[in-house]
């Protein structure tokens, strides 16, 4: 049978503008001024280790030690007010019988805070919940992806990951596993679904309430 990855930011939960807030504000704040859209189209996916790593490079300086807890601390009363499920997604999840788990670029506890504030934490066991953090590298190397196969005992090719950003998507391109790019989240921009599909996804959807049938076709 096969068993379904979701990411979870952007596609489990509508995140990804509430938290590409915070951090361009906090990049501003420190030096490296940058606006919500361009964080979006930059960052969107990318693990927080990542994306430090990749402002430092280019802006040859250092962050601050506690920018990424920064951040968090910032985002935790947001998303606790602001954050919603993706619409759609507790139906789909309850009328999803097969295996499935999260696998996520954000931090384990995010994760779960995250799922626990739109109600869809009952939809996962906690042992089905995977952080960029338990593996060398973020997405879009592979090794997230391959990672959640292997702890749920199933075989890359049997996985069908639901993704909404471009180093997801690839990541689960690279991994062997094929992909559904799903663009039905507040951040998403046009063109997009183009460069889904440019990267190797087996199709775009923007309503979740279609998941269903598409996974149908992977069965």
């Amino acid at each position: 049978m096969t068993m379904v990855i979701f990411d979870c930011d952007g596609v489990l939960v509508d995140s990804e503008v509430l938290f590409n807030r915070i951090v361009a504000e906090q990049l501003t704040a420190c030096g490296y001024p940058v606006d919500t859209e361009t964080s979006i189209a930059r960052f969107t996916g990318m693990s927080m280790p990542s994306l430090i790593s990749l402002v430092e490079q280019e802006w040859g300086q250092s962050l601050p030690a506690d920018f990424a807890d920064r951040c968090r601390t910032i985002a935790d009363p947001v998303f606790d007010a602001e954050l919603a499920p993706i619409p759609g997604i507790s139906e789909v999840l309850l009328g999803h019988d097969g295996l499935r788990c999260v696998a996520s670029s954000s931090a384990p506890r995010r994760i779960e805070r995250s799922l626990r504030t739109t109600g869809l934490i009952d939809h996962f066991g906690m042992d089905t919940l995977f952080s960029a953090a338990m593996v060398g590298r973020g997405k879009p190397a592979p090794d997230l992806f391959l990672h959640a196969a292997q702890k749920m005992g199933v075989a890359p090719a049997a996985c069908v990951v639901i993704e909404d950003s471009l180093l997801g998507a690839e990541a689960a391109v690279a991994a062997g596993m094929p992909a559904l790019g799903f663009t039905g989240g507040g951040h998403i921009r046009q063109g997009q679904a183009e460069n889904l599909r440019s990267v190797g996804v087996a199709a775009v959807f923007d309503d979740m309430t279609a998941l269903p049938g598409l996974l149908a076709g992977f069965s």
